[in-house]
């Protein structure tokens, strides 16, 4: 083969290669905005890998999350978490169990490509062998735990792969909660 034809092969393959970079660099401008819905049993097995949790409660009791359960509370656009809890004092060879109940707004960190729980609060906490009032006491202690606690904590962190598209990369922009499920819109990057 001549110099020229391998000159114009060259180039043509150049030529495609070029090609197809503009055609999905127009992609992004063709592809608009996607809603993909996270299920609350996905929601719920992104959670448990976080758990167990441990802390101590104002130096007096060592305290363990265990066995999250999640609930998508669509009418009042926050999430459920109740879970069983473990609390013993560091000097003695004791514990008490119970649940612990709480609520919280799911928000969308793009930066971290993560949906994060917020405003937190506890509705219910109850320790079995401990009386309604020292429970109740226990119950404010854990309320500040609790922020503390899941203030950094994913509910669901996207992989990449879930915001790349016919070549385009995405990025979660919105949330919504919906019965059973969380609808979330991701734009293409520009």
């Amino acid at each position: 083969m001549n110099e020229a034809g391998i000159t114009r092969r060259g180039f043509g393959r150049m030529a495609l290669a070029l090609a197809g970079g503009a055609l999905l660099a127009s992609c992004a401008g063709v592809i608009g905005p996607r809603r993909v819905e996270l299920s609350q049993a996905k929601l719920q097995a992104g959670l448990e890998r976080r758990f167990p949790l441990r802390n101590r409660l104002l130096e007096l009791f060592d305290v363990q999350l265990t066995r999250p359960r999640l609930a998508i509370l669509a009418e009042q656009d926050r999430v459920g978490l109740t879970l069983d809890v473990s609390v013993s004092p560091p000097f003695l060879h004791k514990s008490w169990d119970g649940t612990m109940a709480l609520s919280g707004r799911l928000v969308l960190d793009a930066a971290r490509n993560a949906v994060f729980l917020t405003e937190t609060h506890v509705d219910r906490f109850e320790v079995n062998g401990l009386d309604a009032g020292r429970s109740r006491d226990l119950g404010h202690a854990a309320d500040l735990l609790v922020n503390q606690l899941v203030r950094d904590m994913a509910v669901y962190t996207f992989h990449p792969d879930d915001l790349r598209y016919a070549g385009v990369q995405f990025v979660p922009t919105r949330l919504e909660t919906l019965p059973g499920a969380l609808s979330v819109t991701l734009e293409p990057v520009r």
